[in-house]
């Protein structure tokens, strides 16, 4: 399994990338927040050479402008994945299963060369999702064992800890393998 981790503004520009193959970077929430770390956060990935993927945090309503928002923001390159991160938002309210499938259809209608997944828990994936759609790929989080989440779905990524940061695993025989993935070959 190749390692990786998911970073926002809250971890550092100049985050450790050794030992990982891959790293999120948070690109955008709703369709007013962008993480002031989005560039320094992507060249320090790009640097290390990692596989980069960006993600949005889903608010519900407003789909069309959240994605459109969302591929504005994030960098445009193929190979990058981009993720929906479907969870509880601050407010207590999440995106409908409707609105969730229906952000993953629009980013991947406007980067249809990039690989276009779904984030959320276990909780949300056994509790909240009806249709069991995730795009081109599912990265559950379940914190627990790195690579086996309690949940019988295949599954891209894992993240399992968030300590001391948000810590996953990729279901890849090595980051060629991830990467030609990534480029939709």
């Amino acid at each position: 399994m190749l390692r990786g981790i998911d970073v926002s503004a809250y971890q550092s520009s100049d985050y450790r990338t050794d030992g990982l193959s891959f790293v999120f970077v948070k690109a955008t929430e709703g369709r007013t927040y962008v993480n002031p770390k989005l560039a320094a956060q992507t060249k320090t990935a790009r640097e290390a050479g990692l596989v980069v993927g960006f993600y949005h945090f889903l608010w519900p309503g407003n789909l069309t402008e959240q994605a459109e928002y969302f591929v504005a923001k994030a960098p445009d390159r193929p190979g990058d994945i981009l993720a929906v991160d479907w969870e509880t938002t601050g407010g207590g309210t999440h995106a409908t299963n409707a609105e969730k499938d229906s952000f993953i259809r629009k980013v991947k209608a406007l980067r249809p060369d990039n690989r276009v997944i779904l984030y959320c828990n276990r909780h949300f994936w056994l509790n909240v999702d009806t249709t069991s759609y995730a795009g081109d790929g599912l990265w559950i989080a379940d914190y627990g064992t790195a690579g086996k989440p309690r949940i019988e779905a295949p599954w891209r990524f894992h993240q399992y800890t968030d300590d001391p940061v948000d810590t996953n695993v990729a279901r890849f025989a090595d980051r060629a393998a991830l990467r030609e993935w990534a480029a939709g070959d």
